[in-house]
């Protein structure tokens, strides 16, 4: 049977700026371990310590430009994109233009505090 949800969870972001994220499904909202699904507004400006996750992140950018500094360089994603990360490589995101950035993350398995391995 079909599973409604009939509202996100507003979940705290870590960063510089406040940043909107709104978990639709995952460890905080539906209690899913496989799969997390997040739709997120960061303002200009914002940008979050690096990481180095246990899970594979899918995030398509809506409108905007998500920057994702990688430690092969530095990918631009714009708005209609998508960028996959793979588990274990570090990655850092900051939205370096002034509009910011509207976009929807999706983790495999789903995001966890414990298994997002941020830098000090």
């Amino acid at each position: 049977m079909p599973t409604l949800i009939p509202a996100p969870l507003r979940v705290t972001a870590v960063g510089n700026k406040p940043k909107l994220i709104h978990e639709f499904v995952g460890k905080a909202t539906t209690r899913t371990g496989d799969v997390s699904v997040a739709h997120m507004n960061s303002p200009g400006g914002w940008e979050e310590p690096g990481q180095r996750p246990e899970f594979k992140e899918i995030t398509l950018v809506l409108a905007g430009v998500l920057r994702v500094e990688h430690k092969g360089g530095v990918l631009d994603v714009r708005g209609g994109q998508a960028v996959i990360c793979e588990p274990g490589e570090w990655v850092r995101y900051s939205t370096p233009e002034a509009e910011g950035a509207e976009y929807v993350a999706i983790c495999l398995p789903a995001f966890s505090p414990k298994t997002v391995h941020r830098d000090d």
